[in-house]
């Protein structure tokens, strides 16, 4: 994986995610929509084989940048949650 930040000010930030594709762009979305601080979030991705996804990000005037940190930690602390879960339904 690779990022690039395309754009960013203080309320904006444009990323492309490099080799990625809807599985992760789709959750990080659901994260930041859940966010009081995100006005807009949401992503284009023209097609898997031929195009890198670009997130885009909109916030009330908090730093992009810590928001989708504070979401990206959300999703690894749901996806451990999950693991946990997992693990004990199946005996691991």
């Amino acid at each position: 994986m690779e990022l690039k930040i395309i754009d960013k000010t203080e309320d904006e930030m444009h990323i492309e995610i490099k080799g990625e594709t809807h599985t992760l762009l789709n959750m990080l979305k659901s994260v930041l929509l859940d966010d009081e601080r995100v006005q807009i979030a949401t992503y284009d991705m023209k097609h898997v084989s031929i195009s890198d996804p670009i997130l885009f990000v909109n916030t009330d005037g908090t730093d992009p940048i810590i928001v989708v940190k504070d979401a990206l930690n959300i999703l690894m602390s749901q996806c451990d949650e999950f693991l946990s879960v997992f693990s004990k339904a199946v005996d691991i």
